[in-house]
């Protein structure tokens, strides 16, 4: 006999099952088959069921998407795979520039293009069908766990529909407020007599990052799912991947309404960006730009990343919005490395969403070339629809004093310098230019590099012009007596918490450390590469220009900086004294390699192989005491090549005479 416990569970089966497939209907595909009314009897019919038999209930459930309790934070996740930034371009010229680069290395390929959505980046993972996690972007490593809002979103399944999904994956994509949902909040704001949200990116933000899911469950989000990662995914092509999403109940990408299309040369690729250049504005939400893909993904894979971004991909931007208003002045900022940027000080006024009042100049050259005058009217636009920058003047409106840009820093005196090759003016003096110094110091104590609790700008700026910290390393000099000392704004406490945080970023690891000291072009992905692959800061300190390019991601720009950084006596005796103030100097050490058998071997990995991921083969390589280059040079050994090795690679291993070998010989090296 049936008991009651066994046809509630059977009846929250079915109802799960027939509320997702309404919900799919609705929000994705836009053909509902039954009234609001009759889908909300049903969801009460299954809140009621889970509230009388709550063992059943699932996190996952229809129920859900209204939202639960309160999120008190939200915790940081890494990602599986680094969510990276797209490079971007703007001609024509740049589109060409890309798509050859890519047929040089790897000959004729698919291109897949497709529009690029103006919303909140997100990674969601699934396991046996049902999501598990959705995370923010963050910093590309990192990102929030913010599911229990994502479950809010409708257009993102909870459950998937059939059976041969991957049994885990990740998918990618946006949220984002469409046009009308943006007014529909905008006009319950207006009659609330709040002020009206700015723009709907940053209303998208705000919101996933709110802390009641139910809230974030009301204002209606949308989404659009356009990439999928995993070790075992259908196929492998991109755009076939993205079929299948759809059939599993993903909002992705529609052929059928050309937001996604295929291409094998520039004029493909030209003819999507000029329709949607102009149609763009016809769809329900915001997009400013074209990303292009390469479709295979094992040519992905040999096409490899930088430190930023991917080499198979890169976005196109539209021509951004523009304004006029006047230029009211202009001003001149010192960075913590010394770089001097003029900024525009306009006319406030509104444009793509803000208001803008300032405006950047970026360098000398453009003054000169813009020929700007105090009082002149300007175009504005923000470029890549983010940073403002002034683009033209008005002829017929021009003002009277000519601008000129300095011959000396406007913070210390010091007079400029500009190197060749160099666009931007630079103060030498930085061991004594207080912005610099003040520059570095925020740099250091920031939640990526040294995460020193109680440290923000102001503070900073406070200890230097009391003369407690002049540089990175006097910070570990201060005591609680002289913060105390300071007056209004510290006490036992905010005091102790300074303290405390210096004392434990001593125990931060040796790549933080690294990102920390500020050497220019060293961001946070180098800084990994190079305390990995250099392994403490005294072997950095002496590490030679070719030992630097030899490390997979560094070239010469950056193996220039790091030489040039510690030839500075200045730089190299704060790193000492940082040194004697306990700071980690060396990277954490490595697992012991299995067996010697590549010792002082160096090995660059191309291609695609069939018995290793191309990760997996360069593991290997490390587990057997060999080194794994990025770039193809004298000191190479051998290089691994697999199918579709682009052509430029073997012509440079030919050039220098490196061994190529596949992977069969390569087995037979470690067997």
């Amino acid at each position: 006999m049936t008991t009651e416990k066994e046809i509630a569970k059977a009846r929250i089966v079915a109802l799960t099952l027939e509320l997702e497939e309404h919900n799919h209907r609705y929000y994705v595909l836009n053909a509902p088959i039954i009234s609001d009314q009759q889908f909300d009897h049903l969801l009460k019919e299954l809140e009621g069921l889970e509230h009388a038999f709550p063992e059943f209930a699932s996190p996952n459930s229809p129920t859900q998407r209204v939202g639960g309790d309160i999120t008190k934070e939200f915790p940081q996740v890494k990602h599986e795979y680094p969510m990276l930034s797209l490079g971007n371009s703007y001609s024509r010229e740049e589109v060409i520039a890309f798509v050859e680069r890519v047929k040089k290395e790897i000959g004729d390929t698919t291109f897949v293009t497709e529009l690029k959505y103006d919303g909140v980046a997100i990674s969601l993972v699934y396991e046996n069908g049902e999501l598990v996690r959705g995370v923010t972007r963050g910093d590309g490593e990192k990102g929030e766990d913010i599911t229990a809002n994502v479950r809010t979103v409708r257009t993102i399944p909870l459950k998937l529909k059939g059976s041969d999904w991957p049994r885990r994956f990740e998918m990618r994509g946006e949220i984002f407020f469409t046009h009308v949902q943006f007014e529909k909040l905008n006009a319950e704001r207006a009659n609330e007599g709040a002020e009206l949200y700015a723009n709907p990116r940053n209303t998208a933000a705000g919101t996933l990052k709110n802390q009641d899911p139910k809230l974030v469950a009301k204002r209606g989000l949308d989404s659009f799912l356009y990439a999928m990662y995993g070790e075992e995914l259908p196929t492998r092509s991109h755009s076939a991947n993205l079929r299948k999403a759809s059939m599993w109940g993903f909002k992705v990408p529609d052929p059928s309404r050309g937001f996604i299309a295929s291409a094998t040369d520039v004029d493909g690729i030209m003819r999507f960006i000029e329709r949607w250049d102009t149609e763009r504005h016809t769809i329900e939400l915001a997009t400013d730009g074209i990303v292009i893909k390469v479709d295979n993904l094992d040519v992905q894979a040999e096409l490899g990343f930088t430190a930023k971004s991917p080499r198979w991909a890169i976005a196109y931007k539209f021509q951004a919005e523009q304004a006029i208003t006047r230029l009211n002045g202009v001003s001149y900022q010192v960075g913590r490395t010394g770089a001097v940027t003029p900024v525009a000080d306009l006319e406030p006024v509104l444009l793509a969403g803000t208001t803008v009042k300032r405006a950047s100049l970026h360098n000398a050259d453009q003054i000169a070339k813009l020929g700007l005058r105090i009082g002149d009217h300007v175009h504005v636009e923000k470029g890549g629809e983010i940073i403002p920058k002034i683009t033209g003047v008005d002829p017929n409106r021009r003002g009277d004093l000519e601008v000129v840009f300095p011959e000396a820093c406007p913070e210390c005196g010091t007079a400029l310098a500009r190197e060749e090759g160099e666009a931007q003016h630079y103060c030498p003096n930085e061991h004594h230019c207080p912005p610099q110094i003040t520059g570095r110091i925020e740099h250091f104590v920031g939640r990526k590099m040294m995460a020193i609790d109680g440290l923000g700008g102001e503070t900073v700026a406070e200890l230097y012009e009391a003369r407690l910290v002049n540089d990175i390393a006097d910070l570990y000099m201060l005591t609680k007596e002289q913060l105390l000392g300071l007056g209004k704004g510290w006490g036992e406490r905010s005091a102790a918490q300074v303290i405390a945080g210096i004392e434990a970023s001593k125990q931060v690891p040796f790549e933080q450390v690294l990102f920390a000291i500020g050497i220019r072009h060293v961001g946070e992905t180098v800084a990994k590469k190079l305390a990995r692959g250099i392994g403490s800061m005294d072997a950095l300190m002496t590490a030679t220009r070719e030992q630097l390019l030899g490390l997979d991601e560094v070239g010469a720009v950056i193996a220039d900086s790091v030489i040039g950084f510690f030839a500075v006596p200045g730089n190299r005796e704060v790193v000492e004294r940082l040194r004697a103030a306990g700071l980690r100097m060396e990277a954490e050490a490595q697992a012991p390699p299995l067996s010697a058998k590549l010792s002082g071997l160096t090995f660059v990995v191309s291609g695609v192989f069939r018995n290793f991921s191309r990760d997996g083969i360069k593991e290997t390589i490390e587990m057997n005491g060999g080194k794994v280059g990025g770039s193809i040079s004298k000191k190479t050994s051998y290089v691994v090549a697999g199918a579709d090795m682009g052509p430029a690679k073997r012509t440079k291993a030919d050039e220098l005479g490196v061994p190529v070998i596949d992977e069969d010989a390569f087995a037979a090296m470690i067997a």
